[in-house]
């Protein structure tokens, strides 16, 4: 047994890639039958270690494949090719209200895979695996630029792909909060877009002024990205999250300056004062703070505080004069935004002004707030700084994991072919890896 058991072997292909890419997982050598624990684990730039596993049996020829085999237990059950990447959870003892998030995209996440004899459960830190590798999952493919950009009062970084160019630009937002968070914008720079992360909600001209930018700083962060020598000015589109749809629906619809050829809305809402600034439209979310609600965990839920869905038209962007192609992705058990209520009410909106052809709605059952890229792992709550007070409430943003992971592929997926095919049209870009990145319709 000691023989055998010093011969199996784990591998990993790739084992260097984009955090979007798929991998396979294959175990080797094992005793026929054998019970197996694929483990992965994780240490996040702060410290907390987020890990996985699943139980398997080895076939008659000593093989486990993860893409293929079903997992009895752990994590995740059944066949779930990437569940060792989108069922990661906080390890046991850390501090509650976790959310894993990227913050340097300039070094990959290292994920450790490891097989254990048994079907093991816990205290895995103080057993010697059979078999370990290193995966490297990366936000930025080879080559990708990261351009920091502080002209004009802005905060914001702009990732440029891969080549000379020109690319299409996007202004990436996210929610109420704040700070420059760039995997997002590192990621679609990995598939052909410029695109520009921006920092709105607690930029550098905010903190040193006390006082929250107006409309004017999006317009001028549209402008750097429009007027950059890489960047196609003729095709630039917006995505916003959270808060930043509220902000990205207004530019569409309002601004004489922001001239885009697409938009992309992930959990949120129209609902707004139209003719508001940031703070307005904080303010104005704020007059109903009275329909915060609180679950048995304490956890707070924001989402009744734009329903009902206004029929005032001052406070509701109208939609109906928009003039290019919208995507809306909404989690049906979106807890923090009435993101569902909203899509149907944007839906007769552009149904009854004639532009409806212009919509897509991707909506999700039991996905919850945060859709982010594939195989982030989901938070079903987490601890939460609101800027306008800086205090720390645990925000429950729904869904439940394993629908969500699936929401967050999907979506993704046809995210990027709704950018690629308004903001390339028929010219495709090519596809930046650091193996192959398969982009199958699977």
């Amino acid at each position: 047994m000691d023989r055998k058991q010093c011969c199996v072997k784990l591998s990993v292909q790739p084992s260097r890639g984009l955090v979007d890419e798929k991998f396979s997982v294959l175990v080797h050598n094992a005793p026929p039958g054998s019970q197996l624990t694929v483990h992965a684990v994780y240490q996040c730039e702060d410290g907390h270690t987020w890990e996985a596993f699943a139980h398997y049996i080895a076939n008659a020829t000593g093989t486990v494949n993860v893409s293929e085999d079903p997992s009895l237990g752990g994590t995740y059950s059944g066949v779930e090719p990437m569940g060792l990447l989108w069922s990661f959870r906080p390890a046991p003892g850390s501090k509650p209200g976790l959310r894993m998030r990227k913050v340097n995209v300039q070094t990959p996440m290292e994920v450790t895979l490891s097989v254990y004899q048994g079907h093991q459960t816990e205290g895995f830190i103080t057993q010697a695996p059979q078999a370990a590798v290193l995966v490297e999952r990366w936000y930025v493919a080879p080559g990708v630029r990261r351009v920091p950009i502080t002209e004009d009062g802005l905060t914001a970084t702009l990732f440029l792909p891969s080549g000379p160019g020109p690319f299409p630009g996007l202004l990436d937002l996210w929610g109420g909060g704040g700070q420059l968070v760039e995997y997002r914008a590192a990621l679609l720079a990995s598939h052909g877009f410029a695109a520009l992360a921006l920092d709105y909600m607690t930029p550098k001209i905010t903190l040193e002024s006390g006082k929250m930018v107006d409309n004017q700083y999006f317009e001028t962060a549209y402008r750097v990205l429009q007027q950059h020598p890489q960047v196609l000015g003729s095709r630039i589109g917006m995505l916003g999250l959270s808060f930043g749809t509220s902000v990205t629906l207004k530019m569409a619809a309002y601004s004489q300056v922001v001239k885009l050829s697409c938009v992309v809305c992930i959990s949120g809402s129209h609902v707004q004062p139209v003719d508001g600034s940031v703070k307005e439209i904080l303010d104005f979310f704020k007059t109903n703070a009275e329909k915060t609600r609180f679950n048995e965990e304490n956890q707070v839920i924001w989402r009744d505080l734009l329903l009902p869905v206004p029929t005032d038209p001052a406070l509701k962007v109208d939609v109906g004069r928009l003039q290019c192609p919208v995507m809306l992705v909404v989690g049906e058990d979106d807890q923090n935004w009435p993101a569902y209520e909203s899509a149907q009410d944007m839906k007769e909106m552009m149904e009854k002004a004639g532009n409806s052809h212009l919509l897509t709605i991707l909506s999700y059952p039991n996905a919850g707030h945060l859709i982010e890229p594939p195989y982030t792992p989901h938070a079903r709550a987490s601890s939460f700084r609101t800027v306008s007070q800086r205090q720390k409430v645990m925000a429950l943003w729904g869904g439940d994991t394993l629908p969500h992971s699936r929401a967050q592929e999907d979506a993704w997926r046809k995210m990027l072919a709704f950018l690629r095919e308004n903001l390339y049209g028929s010219t495709k870009p090519a596809a930046a890896s650091f193996s192959h990145l398969q982009q199958g319709d699977d």
